[in-house]
């Protein structure tokens, strides 16, 4: 119970964004507008403040990053075995294969921050870190099959350029004048609860007219199979009991929103990957709390 309650304000925000973008009358153009600033100011400014601020201690978090992308990494297979277990529809496959390994990184960092405060946060933004670069590259791979359209849909995200510059300064050593560290602190704040209400707006329970198989069997990937991965592996590596925490949770979260908008912009099937989106999101508020319970 005390899990549902820690993670209750977080998902309250995304069905509060649910209910706005259908009662209020606001425009075709406010949501996208929303999706935009979270998506290219508010979260890279959160990215690149924790990255740069952060202090990186890859002996102490080795095994974490280890944990974290080795499970990333067995979402990415099982979600491509899905090409020979099932038989679908042009740009099925395509284009929802990247809800079997991508997630949500305003839940993961929300809920992180409710966790364990500053070092949850820390923690989870390290692991985003590397994560983005890798996710990306298969989600981009699986709908653009050459390499000039995959480095040029890297170069252009913002997630993986905050990161990449947050990092360089940390480990440069430079540190941020605190007019700047305020801005970024305050951009930062907003960003996970707007974040959450756009997660919330962009629910959509329809899309899913055929290939019921393989939607099913991503969603499993994504809930179950990937954390499993991770808490497994972090426990045999005896992982600390936080490390093993923010390792599962993170491989727990749901999909990205953005997962829709790549799908999209590539030709791909929007409409069945929001399908996903909202199912694995509106699932996740019991696997959640069940995975958190697990590594109490």
């Amino acid at each position: 119970m005390s899990i549902v309650a820690l993670l209750f304000p977080d998902f309250s925000l995304i069905f509060l964004g649910f209910l706005l973008k259908r009662g209020m009358r606001w425009g075709d153009d406010f949501w996208p507008g929303v999706d935009r600033l979270v998506y290219f100011i508010l979260f890279p400014a959160l990215l690149f403040y924790s990255t740069a601020r952060t202090p990186f201690d890859f002996h102490a978090t080795g095994n974490l990053l280890l944990v974290s992308l080795a499970a990333c990494c067995g979402g990415i297979t099982l979600g491509w075995l899905a090409k020979t277990l099932f038989q679908s529809q042009p740009m099925i496959f395509e284009s929802g294969v990247q809800t079997a390994f991508r997630f949500n990184s305003y839940i993961g960092l929300a809920v992180a921050s409710r966790l364990a405060g500053e070092q949850g946060t820390a923690l989870m933004a390290l692991i985003i870190g590397f994560a983005v670069p890798l996710c990306n590259m298969a989600a981009v791979h699986a709908l653009v099959h050459n390499n000039g359209g995959l480095l040029r849909e890297l170069a252009k995200n913002p997630l993986l350029l905050a990161t990449a510059a947050g990092t360089l300064c940390n480990l440069a050593g430079v540190m941020l004048p605190d007019v700047l560290s305020a801005t970024l602190a305050r951009l930062s704040n907003a960003s996970i609860a707007l974040g959450l209400i756009a997660v919330g707006a962009g629910l959509r329970l329809s899309g899913l007219h055929a290939s019921k198989g393989i939607a099913a069997y991503f969603i499993g990937v994504k809930l179950l199979a990937v954390p499993a991965l991770a808490f497994g592996l972090g426990s045999w590596l005896r992982l600390p009991p936080l490390q093993l925490q923010m390792a599962v949770m993170f491989c727990a979260l749901p999909t990205a929103s953005s997962a829709y908008v790549l799908a999209s912009r590539l030709g791909g099937n929007g409409s069945f990957v929001a399908f996903l989106i909202s199912v694995g999101t509106m699932l996740s508020a019991l696997s959640l709390p069940l995975w958190l319970s697990l590594v109490h």
